[in-house]
């Protein structure tokens, strides 16, 4: 593992409108070339967090997922947020990592929001991604994924010389500001527990459904303490995280090694 720089881009989504939000986040990530390892754009950056799956859906074929492809080359730096994706005859609020190399991984949002009515338009996903970058292992998540602490837990190994499941979780969020609270407390939680760093990136402004949106995204080390927050304005901000660090807290706190045994079935 060497250092990594993680870009949070903290914005104000275009409701309904994907060309004007690839426009809008195109130019955020533009302005990082050079700068940054990974850019991290909020969940459903395309459209935002909307049920009209139907009309704002895309493929994996379409014009979305390309636009993200060719920023990513142009840029030199992995690319990761959610969209809205018709995958056959089902809806999937689907994060893509997407590399400079146009490879990428998919993650299907497990934990649906049914007090929004996201479980009645939207599949949910089964697997958890693991993904690799400079020697990271991270695991990429979206939004109402982070209430749910069986899901996300760091499991390792008996052996000292096992390694973690990861090193960095990643939250994409469209948290409106009624519960912001919540998304504060449980991103230091879930870094504290895992004994990982933790990025979590929301959105900021009104939505078309009149919901408003506080930002609060945050860089959080292995002790919930912040390295960044951006408040409540559209903001970007750059930070680099530490292995080091990282491998001395767990080494000097090995709370893993009490963990108890569990499995996911889902």
């Amino acid at each position: 593992m060497t250092p990594i720089r993680v870009s949070l881009v903290q914005g104000a989504t275009r409701w309904h409108d994907a060309a004007a939000n690839r426009d809008y986040y195109g130019a955020f990530a533009r302005a990082l070339k050079g700068q940054t390892d990974l850019i991290v754009l909020p969940e459903t950056f395309t459209s935002g967090f909307t049920n009209e799956t139907l009309h704002q859906a895309e493929t994996m074929q379409g014009d979305s997922v390309a636009w993200l492809k060719a920023l990513a080359q142009e840029v030199g730096a992995t690319i990761t947020g959610s969209m809205v994706i018709r995958d056959g005859e089902r809806y999937f609020n689907r994060l893509v990592w997407m590399r400079p190399d146009g490879t990428f991984d998919i993650y299907d949002k497990r934990h649906l929001f049914r007090m929004a009515k996201e479980h009645e338009r939207y599949a949910g996903g089964d697997t958890r991604l693991i993904v690799e970058l400079n020697g990271w292992r991270i695991c990429p998540m979206v939004c109402y994924d982070l209430r749910f602490p069986v899901w996300t837990r760091n499991r390792h190994g008996k052996s000292a010389s096992d390694r973690f499941d990861y090193d960095l979780a990643i939250f994409v969020a469209n948290w409106p500001t009624p519960r912001r609270q919540p998304w504060r407390t449980l991103l230091r939680a879930r870094a504290i527990e895992n004994l990982s760093y933790v990025v979590g990136v929301n959105r900021v402004g009104v939505d078309g459904n009149d919901l408003p949106y506080a930002g609060d995204s945050a860089a959080l080390d292995f002790l919930g303490q912040s390295l960044a927050e951006l408040g409540t304005q559209e903001q970007v901000v750059t930070i680099t995280l530490d292995p080091a660090a990282l491998a001395a807290h767990r080494e000097r706190f090995p709370a893993w090694m009490d963990a108890d045994d569990f499995r996911i079935e889902v």
